[in-house]
Formats: structure tokens, sequence, C-alpha cells
């Protein structure tokens, strides 16, 4: 098992960003990991980390697949091999239908076949031997629709290939992890259950290929005080349960769930979306708060990441609280 560093809570100012790089490459971490929302975008900052590193790994825990055509996604990832000397790890994800048709002003259709289109017509362009094409439910290459001008011909790229680059799906839900095992190279969960992760994981990771990822990321809080440090990652696992989605559709809360922890997800989300956030933050348990996050002090977090190693996981991925822990959590590794 690997150690990566997720940039969300880390400084994107360019002297900062770029010590941060060579430090925890020199503190032995594995690779380094951006996220996009509707804030920065996922690429910028590893093409300007990788000028700063030579072996780092560098890793989008995720690009949104609906930002961008898998023609632009595919330019992006041979750009950024060619700048890296193949050091990206390319994780996608469908986001939600909130910040896709609220932000990016598109249609959250059919994410099953959305990413399995996506990821086919990746897989060609990436390879840069064939003129790309593909009919599929969501996305074709080229377009022929009913709108289109009929003058669209099959391209290849003009740049070096990079038909090994990995691409790590998002997924939570069974037909997604499922989808993600058949077409990906690896998985990116979020919300990682150490203990409980067979119930939810378990029956499609069993049937994953040899070499495939599995690339968790995890809130790390790090201090002598445990109650203050649970209290510092409380609030990100309470918005997930109780505010990612609707109250009909929020992932995260079905995998709470999944985990047994049924009557608390639903109580969270009850107090969350009725507005008292105050109670929805105590009805987080302790319990609950351990089971997802690192959380107290230094001899506490090695214990429970014994746990963490005794999962399928090939690369973890933390997100400390504080710059301070990166350090330290290297020492312990």
């Amino acid at each position: 098992m690997h150690l990566g560093l997720s940039t969300i809570g880390q400084s994107l100012a360019p002297a900062q960003l770029a010590a941060t790089a060579r430090r925890i490459e020199s503190l032995g971490y594995d690779s380094i990991w951006t996220a996009e929302a509707w804030g920065a975008d996922a690429f910028t900052p590893l093409a300007f980390v990788a000028a700063s590193t030579t072996t780092l790994r560098l890793g989008t825990a995720i690009a949104q697949i609906w930002a961008r055509t898998p023609g632009t996604t595919a330019m992006t990832a041979l750009t950024m091999q060619q700048l890296s000397e193949g050091r990206l790890l390319l994780g996608l994800g469908v986001s939600g239908p909130q910040v896709v048709e609220g932000w990016h002003g598109v249609a959250f259709q059919r994410p099953l076949a959305a990413t399995r289109d996506y990821i086919a017509i990746l897989r060609q362009a990436l390879a840069a031997d064939v003129k790309v094409t593909h009919d599929g439910d969501v996305f074709s290459v080229p377009y022929r629709g009913t709108d289109s001008s009929g003058l669209g011909r099959p391209l290849r790229s003009t740049q070096p290939p990079a038909p090994d680059t990995p691409i790590l799906v998002a997924a939570l839900g069974p037909k997604n992890v499922a989808l993600a095992t058949e077409v990906g190279d690896g998985l990116l969960p979020y919300l990682w259950s150490p203990n409980h992760w067979q119930a939810v994981w378990g029956g499609a990771l069993s049937g994953a290929p040899d070499g495939f990822h599995v690339a968790p990321t995890v809130i790390v809080a790090l201090g002598d005080d445990l109650a203050a440090c649970r209290d510092e990652v409380r609030p990100r696992i309470t918005l997930h349960v109780g505010g990612m989605g609707s109250k009909d559709q929020n992932f995260y809360k079905s995998l709470v769930e999944r985990y047994g922890f049924e009557e608390e997800a639903e109580r969270i989300q009850t107090l969350f979306l009725a507005g008292d956030r105050a109670g929805a933050l105590a009805a987080t348990s302790d319990e609950l708060v351990d089971e997802l996050a690192l959380v107290g002090p230094v001899g506490h977090i090695a214990e429970q990441l014994e746990a963490w190693r005794r999962c399928p996981i090939t690369t973890l991925i933390v997100e400390p609280t504080r710059a301070d822990a990166i350090a330290q959590l290297a020492e312990l590794w």
C-alpha cells in the first residue's frame, strides 16, 4: 500500500504548492491528488507540480466527466503524460446532478452508460494507434445526432500515445463499482470503512483483475486531543451523509447505511435537511467518525491504520486537516 496526499485544504499559491510537492516527494509519499467541484480544476495544479518533482505520481480524484468531452480529457491526459513523463493517474467520476446541471449546465443523465462510453473513447484516444470511433448510448464519436453537420470524421491523436495511463473510477453504488472493475484500472472510493468494506465493496472487488488500484481518500485530524480531532472532521461527514444530495438520492447516506449505520444516517439527514445543523452534528457519533476518518494522537492513528492495512487498498490518499500532519503521517507510514 502506497501513501498519497490530497491537495484539498492545501494552498494553491505557486511557491507553497511547489514546496509541498517537493517536500512530500522527499518524505516518501508516492502520489499527490487533486479534485474539482466548482472551483479549481483538477489538471492545472498537477501540471505545475510535474515541473517541481521527478517521481511523484500525479492523480485526479476526481476529474468530472461532464466538465469535458472525452476528446478534451484525452488531449489533457496525453499532454500531461508528456510533461510528467508518464506519471498521471487519471481518476474520473460523474459527480452529481447538483454540480453537473448547476455549474456545468448540461444534463445529468445515465451515469453508468456515460461512464462506459467515456472510457471506451478515452482508451482509443490514448492508444493513438487508430482513428477514434464509438457508437455509444450517451457519447458517440464522430457525433451523428440529428443536429449534426454530417461533416465529422474519425481522427487519430497527433500526440505520442499513452495507452498505459491508469484510469480510475470514482464509484459508491454496487452497479458503479461493478462497472469500475469491468472498464477501469482502479477504484476511487470515498468514506471507506476499514471494518465494513466487505459489505459494500467486497463482491465487486473479488472479481477485479490483477493490478487493480483501490485508492480511497481519508480525512486525517492528528492531535493530542482525540475529542477535538473528531470534531474537526465531524462536519465533513455530517455534510456528506446529511446534505450531499436530495432526500431520496444521497449516495453517501446510502453508503453509510450499507455499513450498518441505517438509523444514524437517517437521523443525520432528517436533522440536516430540516435546517438543524447542530442537531445533525450531534447525531454523528464518535463511532461513525472513527470508522470513516483517522483521528487523534499519533499512537491512536497508528492503531487505526492497522485496520486500513488489512484492506485491499493499493494507495491510501490522506487529506490532513492541518499541514503539520504531513510529515508525521510519513513517519507513521
